[in-house]
């Protein structure tokens, strides 16, 4: 019998070897400041090579910020010059060499910009290590964050340039899939929330508009990044603020569109744009928007939130829910969970020749 969880999956010309992804989680752990501001160090690589000896298919590095004003904290990942190319290539090669298939996530932060390290605190660093948060309207994410600058439409175009040349220094880098960030309320996912977005040129109003960052940006990173690789967007399928933000009806919209300009596959999250929002947090609870976004459009869906037992990601596959699960934290906590849920479903995943023999 199959174990759909650890059946390959291709997309375009790349085939990832099982179903099990890693999401992209912040380590906020690259220099701040200097030449080597957000170069990827041994951290990184340490981090993400073990979840790559673990089984996993699939590895989507971190928020990595397409220019500084870009980063969420002033410790993350960049590829906003060449100089960060080398430290996120020797990850790539890595990855590569024990059979998961490298990516990375490219973002801007937006208003949510110039934030503390988690476990420093919530909220804004201080001014010293600090920077000027933009958006698309002067609306501030939360209380005691600063109120964002209004965006120009000549710094929304070069900010758009911005992604497309760090989707050339990804490839460069040696990534094979590219995921753009237009979730939790950060930079695009601003723009397409009325909650966020209070604008009333081309960029703002109707959901036309209000989509139209987003379809440029993936229009200008698809252009330099090439036809047979795989292009991602995450997107947080609703604000959980009913008509007063992002909907998941918009969401299975816009993924039409989505695919229409190149996207491949939708990595489905959701909230993270501030408000009173009222999430009814639980095993699963984000799955049944991607299972909407593949039922409606077709479009090639991944399921992520509080996936955590290997039954429990099996019968998303199996039931044709999701193409493919993205755990987070679970990861965090066990990273050979690949390698352990193929154990309990009786299934095979690579391991490096190191282990492999002993196991």
């Amino acid at each position: 019998m199959s174990v759909a969880l650890f059946e390959p999956y291709t997309l375009r010309s790349l085939t990832v070897p099982n179903r099990v992804w890693m999401a992209p989680m912040c380590q906020y752990s690259a220099e701040t400041s200097g030449p080597n501001a957000g170069v990827a160090g041994d951290w990184h690589f340490a981090h993400y090579a073990a979840r790559a000896t673990g089984g996993a298919g699939l590895i989507l590095v971190e928020a990595t910020a397409v220019s500084p004003e870009g980063r969420i904290s002033p410790a993350d990942l960049g590829l906003w010059n060449d100089a960060q190319i080398e430290g996120l290539r020797r990850i790539s090669g890595f990855l590569k060499e024990h059979g998961t298939v490298p990516g990375i996530q490219i973002g801007h932060a937006g208003r949510k910009a110039s934030t503390n390290r988690p476990w420093v605190g919530r909220g804004p660093v201080g001014p010293a290590e600090g920077w000027q948060p933009v958006g698309p309207s002067p609306v501030e994410f939360a209380e005691g964050y600063p109120v964002p600058t209004e965006l120009t439409v000549e710094r929304i175009r070069e900010i758009t340039g911005q992604f497309a040349d760090a989707a050339r220094r990804a490839l460069t880098a040696g990534f094979e899939v590219l995921e753009v960030h237009g979730a939790h309320g950060y930079l695009i996912g601003e723009f397409l929330s009325p909650h966020s977005n209070h604008r009333t040129d081309a960029y703002g109003g109707s959901f036309e508009n209000r989509t139209r960052l987003a379809l440029e940006v993936v229009d200008a990173v698809r252009a330099v990044w090439p036809e047979e690789l795989p292009l991602f967007f995450r997107i947080s399928a609703t604000d959980w603020l009913e008509e007063r933000g992002w909907t998941a009806d918009e969401t299975v919209r816009f993924a039409a569109l989505l695919r229409e300009h190149g996207v491949d596959l939708l990595d489905v999250s959701s909230g993270g744009n501030g408000g009173p929002a009222e999430i009814p947090v639980g095993p699963g609870y984000q799955v049944p928007f991607a299972a909407r976004v593949k039922a409606e459009t077709g479009l090639p869906v991944a399921a992520v939130g509080l996936i955590t037992e290997s039954g429990q990601a099996e019968k998303i596959l199996a039931n044709g829910e999701a193409d493919a699960v993205l755990l987070g934290r679970e990861l965090l906590r066990d990273a050979s969970w690949p390698r352990r849920a193929a154990r309990e479903l009786g299934a095979q995943t690579h391991a490096p020749s190191q282990y492999a023999w002993a196991i």
